[in-house]
């Protein structure tokens, strides 16, 4: 009798502009779970302070943090996606302490081409301006974190396919 596989609890992680409010609903309906934008969760205060291009300090991110790690761990045991930029390891640590299975799906790129992405989005209220400041925070993923780094060169749909392969080498969570 074949076992169940339980689905992940996907974070997907990465600086502004790599395409995580594109990749993740698109991964989520490849597996078949809700997905949650992770800028939904930030209190208004953050929002201004990004729109009037601040950076977040680490006090702005907790309750952000917080509020996603929430989210996950409604979804343990059931599924889901949910987009965070997730750049430092402390966190990822924060997020798993709420929902310990979560896994990260990491999405990379080359600067020049996620500067070109973020130029063109529209109404979206992180400036390119802090690009620097996010690819300056960023810690990528370490060996011990389960997770995976994908290349955001391609179309959204090269990229979940890449996304989606890299997972299904992950091992599952217990049923």
């Amino acid at each position: 009798m074949q076992q169940l596989r339980t689905p992940h609890v996907v974070v997907v992680m990465g600086v502004a502009g790599t395409g995580k409010t594109t990749i993740g609903p698109l991964l989520a309906a490849r597996l078949g779970v809700p997905y949650a934008e992770g800028d939904d969760f930030h209190p208004q205060a953050n929002i201004d302070k990004m729109s009037a291009g601040v950076p977040l300090d680490d006090e702005d991110r907790w309750p952000w943090l917080d509020a996603i790690g929430a989210w996950a761990h409604g979804r343990a045991g059931l599924g889901g996606v949910v987009s965070s930029s997730a750049l430092k390891r402390s966190y990822r640590d924060r997020l798993r302490a709420a929902a310990p299975g979560v896994v990260f799906v990491h999405l990379t790129g080359d600067r020049a081409l996620i500067e070109d992405r973020m130029a063109h989005r529209q109404g979206h209220f992180m400036p390119t301006a802090l690009l620097d400041s996010q690819f300056a925070a960023l810690q990528p993923l370490q060996p011990d974190e389960a997770g995976v780094a994908v290349d955001v060169t391609g179309s959204p749909e090269e990229i979940t396919a890449r996304a989606m392969k890299a997972l299904d080498a992950l091992p599952h969570p217990a049923a």
